[in-house]
């Protein structure tokens, strides 16, 4: 018999029709994702607005080192959800509860001292970063408030990671939607009534992240009681707290080396002048929102994969390892190509700096004609993520960005023209793609599942035989 916590599931990946399931999981995230756009886009608007491109980009440079100190402990709740897909599959309560209550400890474990630790890395970073000196005292003023609420930041994103496990991924529209309406809120009234700039930004940022925290435990509380969730930690499981880190910590690790790539990217971005930093920014705003299709039909693919994993339904994960990353990759095609016809109004919007928008405009267009490449690259990831087996993408992950994507960026300012910079993603993103493409070829793990599956289907097509009497 299914448990309760298990029954309230709201979508089931492993019967029906799989891209009926994985569309049905991925809108409200898509969904949610237009909501955390409008989040920064906001931001940037009320900024672009009634303070000065310096504060524009202030913004922009600092997203960098608050990414790389989160990252990791984002990329460790990717493990939290990928084991609750599992448990999930396999209808094991007991491992559910268990992992819930090492979740919550993880919380606190890692959001408390990572806002103390932010305050005093939050300089050298920047410095690292080579963030202009009209730029400096806004970014530092941001990274610092920003990263005071990470336990709101963390808690959100480890709740919501064991949601998308549950199977719901409509229950982080509501925490989105609060969370966007308060910050909207906050912006207007502490920058542009108050005038408070950079600060007004941070702190309305901040306090947003921890309300949606909150209503993401009182929602989980009121619709799983069975978990038994709670604010404040309990106990932690070690064998779960074990799995946590083991499968994880490996994607933690990538994304906060990521990120740090990125920070890496960012001092040569900012090498161009806080001008090209402004049209950066701006230009995050358009892609961004490309990105959303990635990012819903990812997070669907890591629960269809751990969930038919974890129920050994091995024949549905070979039926849909391929059609979910190609379908995710013509959307944000066809995504990319509608915003790059209307990429100039759009644009027009957040500046009237002709150079800003210049180099705002080639960088959405270099971007959105190669990040169909990225949305299959990372479809095959996160497939491949949710049966377990992390160490090559993550592997993979940090040769697209170290051997590949730095080079290519060094080499672009180095030989040819720092303006085109962001001709290393295209770069990056064919060679991510390519390596995955492989990994479903020629790796013995996956070889070993798809040879699973082939029994399965041969087992369930035998005839049965019977004596006539």
């Amino acid at each position: 018999m299914k448990a309760k916590a298990i029954r309230k599931n709201k979508i089931d990946m492993t019967h029906g029709s799989i891209m009926k399931n994985v569309l049905l999981f991925a809108i409200p995230i898509i969904i949610g994702n237009i909501l955390q756009q409008l989040y920064t886009t906001v931001d940037t608007l009320v900024i672009g607005a009634y303070c000065g491109h310096t504060s524009l980009a202030a913004v922009g440079t600092s997203s960098q080192p608050v990414e790389v100190l989160l990252c990791i402990f984002l990329g460790i709740g990717t493990g939290i959800s990928i084991l609750i897909s599992q448990y999930c599959g396999a209808r094991d309560e007991d491992k559910l509860k268990r992992t819930c209550e090492s979740a919550i400890s993880f919380v606190y474990i890692c959001g408390i001292p990572i806002a103390l630790l932010g305050w005093f890395y939050a300089p050298h970073m920047l410095r690292f970063m080579n963030v202009p000196a009209d730029t400096f005292e806004y970014a530092l003023l941001y990274t610092r408030i920003v990263l005071i609420g990470a336990l709101g930041n963390i808690g959100y994103n480890v709740n919501a990671g064991i949601l998308r496990g549950l199977g719901d991924s409509s229950s982080s529209l509501i925490f989105l939607a609060v969370s966007c309406v308060v910050n909207i809120i906050l912006d207007l009234l502490l920058v542009a009534h108050f005038g408070m700039d950079v600060r007004g930004v941070a702190i309305a940022t901040s306090l947003a992240m921890f309300l949606s925290w909150l209503t993401s435990i009182a929602y989980i509380r009121k619709r799983f009681p069975d978990l038994g969730f709670t604010l404040l930690p309990r106990r932690v499981d070690p064998e779960e707290f074990k799995n946590i880190i083991t499968i994880g910590l490996p994607i933690g690790l990538n994304n906060s080396l990521y990120s740090f790539g990125h920070v890496a990217i960012q001092s040569m971005v900012n090498a161009q002048g806080s001008v090209f930093m402004a049209g950066n920014s701006v230009a995050g705003r358009i892609t961004g929102l490309t990105n959303i299709a990635i990012t819903g039909l990812s997070a669907a693919a890591t629960t269809f994969s751990g969930q038919n994993y974890g129920a050994k339904n091995y024949s549905r994960l070979k039926e849909g390892h391929v059609v979910i990353p190609v379908f995710s990759g013509l959307i944000t095609l066809a995504f990319g190509l509608m915003f790059i016809s209307i990429r100039m109004p759009i644009l027009r919007i957040f500046s009237k700096d002709e150079m800003v928008l210049l180099y705002a405009g080639r960088y959405v267009f270099v971007m959105l004609l190669s990040q169909w490449f990225y949305a299959i690259f990372n479809g095959i990831i996160c497939i491949v993520n949710g049966i377990g087996n992390v160490r090559y993408t993550t592997v993979i992950n940090i040769l697209m960005l170290w051997a590949v994507r730095i080079p290519a960026a060094w080499a672009i300012t180095r030989f040819f023209n720092g303006k085109w910079l962001m001709l290393c993603f295209p770069i990056s993103f064919s060679f991510g793609m390519v390596c995955m493409v492989a990994y479903y070829i020629f790796s013995p793990s996956w070889k070993e599942v798809m040879a699973m599956a082939a029994a399965t289907e041969t087992k369930q097509s035998a005839p049965s035989v019977g004596i006539l009497l």
